[in-house]
């Protein structure tokens, strides 16, 4: 079956690389879109608006109002969505990935223990909730249905079970409309390894090697790589024909992922992801394949192009996500207005190009690009990506580029000792706000001060000169030298924007009357950390609360924001109702500290 023309059901970055592929092998590459958000749409040959991302049966009809023959979901969305494959099929359009049913099955966390059993795979032991032994804990308690880490809790002692299974019910029917639960031991220290698969309709089935995804916060990928680090060769043969026995006793076909929880000589099953993953180029840069080439060819019915003694290891490749995102401010979410970036020479998947401004949305996911470096083996490619990550810059929002700059370059890293509590533990050295290095005062000060004649000289002694610039936080700087190097920077003649080991520093010249800004309300007021909707209040006026007792919550970006109040007090004033849409910096409570 030939593959004429392809809707791609997704945005952003995975849009692109899809409509890419297409055009790559001469195939008629169809974008759908929502009003406004039109980025991904440079590499596609037609494009259709519809209501939304999540509109599976909109999609499908423009699928076939555009005379395509297949669709590819990317990732997240409805990738995994069971129903919207039949709908797919049905329509007589191919589904890029594999088969409704099986979709179904291996999607629910569940229902893939008991594959995953079948087929010979460890599991970790399972748990009923009212019949979870004191010595246990820790336990993990997860949503059966979806994934992406919503719905998921750690939970150290008995007395913390009840609230996380509210919390996590709570996620999930928010997240898939199913609040179903599972209750398995957590692994203290263990690692997240995956081995990515590909399954045909002709019987056939490898793997492509593994990968790590240990950097996390709150289940949340940050950096993955390619191969897995440090594996003992036991566990790493294991667990890569462990998951060609899953894919095997399903049926797979297609690309798909299974996930271990690895720590020593152990490996248990997490999940099977029956799609592409974020973090693919990994692996097509560590085994000299096309993934997405991949997809195409075996959802036309054509056998995959390498039998597994094919499949070859050639170096080590590392990925970052770059986010819109304040690590130092509890990794909130930013939305607005980009106004240049600066990649470095490394493979980026983004939509966004140098040099260009974009808009982002509070209504998707904040990840800006991914940026794949590649090295002989991994210590090349670790050094390869921190140099990267110099060369890169986000102005005009806040980025985590520099907080991965330092997660990559951190002795745990380096020494691939990092599990996946580590970033959850919130290591000192990687969340202390940055401090203002004094080259990035001094660039800014060469954006907006124009040099004068008699003052810096490229040779020979500099006129007794000093310019003035101010940081973000109201702290002058006084200049008295350029930089010796050239960092990423960008001026709009009022500020300046100057990138230092990919942090972005923003300056202004002094007016004279310039005070030190407040950056956050006072601790009596808690306001909405970004723009979102109150999902809970859990307070009324003249009620005492004690310091970081919670007070409500807010969801923005399908994450739950908790807010706590900073201290100990009488709560007069609740402005926060169930329901209510929020904008950033909102007055949400008021708690009055507490005489002592």
């Amino acid at each position: 079956m030939a593959l004429d023309s392809v809707l791609v059901a997704n945005r952003g970055e995975i849009a692109a690389r899809v409509l890419r592929a297409c055009r790559e092998l001469g195939i008629r590459g169809i974008a759908v879109h929502v009003p406004g958000d039109t980025a991904h749409l440079a590499l596609a040959d037609d494009a259709v608006e519809v209501p939304g991302y999540l509109d599976g049966a909109a999609i499908v009809e423009a699928a076939r109002g555009a005379g395509a023959t297949a669709v590819h979901p990317g990732y997240g969305f409805l990738s995994e969505n069971a129903p919207f494959a039949r709908a797919v099929a049905e329509a007589g359009l191919v589904f890029v990935g594999p088969d409704a049913d099986v979709i179904e099955l291996m999607g629910r966390k569940d229902r893939a223990r008991e594959v995953a059993e079948r087929a010979g795979v460890p599991v970790m032991p399972r748990y009923e909730p009212d019949a979870v032994p004191a010595d246990a804990y820790p336990v993990l308690v997860k949503a059966a249905a979806g994934g992406g880490g919503k719905g998921m809790h750690v939970v150290r002692r008995p007395e913390q079970l009840a609230d996380a299974l509210a919390t996590a019910a709570r996620e999930a029917r928010a997240a898939f409309g199913d609040d179903t639960l599972l209750i398995e031991r957590f692994v203290e220290g263990g690692r997240h390894v995956e081995v990515q698969v590909f399954g045909d309709r002709h019987g056939h089935v490898v793997h492509l090697l593994d990968r790590d995804c240990s950097v996390q916060r709150r289940h949340q990928k940050v950096v993955e790589e390619a191969p897995a680090p440090g594996l003992d060769p036991r566990v790493r043969e294991r667990i890569r024909s462990a998951a060609v026995a899953l894919c095997r006793e399903v049926g797979y076909v297609n690309a798909g992922t299974v996930e271990y929880l690895v720590h020593g000589d152990e490996a248990y099953f997490l999940e099977m992801n029956t799609r592409l993953q974020v973090e693919h180029p990994v692996t097509e840069e560590v085994t000299g394949t096309d993934l997405v080439h991949w997809q195409l060819a075996v959802a036309a019915g054509e056998p995959l192009p390498l039998e597994q003694e094919d499949v070859v290891e050639v170096g080590h490749a590392v990925e970052v996500r770059v986010y819109a995102e304040d690590p130092y401010a509890g990794f909130l979410p930013q939305a607005g207005r980009i106004r240049e970036v600066w990649w470095p020479g490394a493979r980026i998947e983004s939509v966004i190009e140098d040099f260009d401004g974009a808009d982002v949305s509070s209504s998707f996911d904040p990840m800006i690009a991914k940026i794949i470096t590649i090295g002989d083996d991994r210590d090349e490619a670790v050094d390869a990506m921190v140099e990267a990550l110099d060369a890169t810059a986000v102005f005009g929002i806040r980025s985590n580029v520099g907080f991965l700059r330092r997660i990559v370059d951190s002795a745990t890293f380096r020494d691939a000792a990092m599990d996946t509590g580590w970033l959850d533990a919130e290591p000192e050295d990687l969340l202390a706000p940055p401090e203002v290095p004094g080259s990035a005062a001094a660039a800014a000060a060469r954006l907006l001060w124009p040099a004068p004649d008699d003052g810096w000289r490229v040779a020979g002694p500099a006129a007794p000169l000093v310019l003035p610039v101010v940081d973000e936080e109201g702290v002058r700087h006084e200049v008295s030298a350029w930089p010796d190097h050239v960092v990423p920077n960008t001026t709009d003649g009022a500020r300046a924007w100057v990138a230092i080991e990919g942090e972005t520093h923003v300056f202004e010249r002094p007016d004279g009357t310039r005070r030190p800004r407040t950056l956050h309300a006072g601790d009596a007021e808690v306001t909405a950390p970004m723009p979102g909707t109150v999902i809970a209040v859990e307070v009324e006026p003249g009620q005492r609360v004690e310091a970081g007792q919670r007070l409500g919550a807010v969801e923005a970006m399908k994450m739950e924001l908790a807010l706590t109040a900073a201290h100990a007090g009488v709560v007069t004033e609740v402005a926060a109702t169930v329901g209510r849409q929020v904008k950033m910096g909102d007055l949400l409570f008021h708690v009055e500290a507490q005489e002592d």
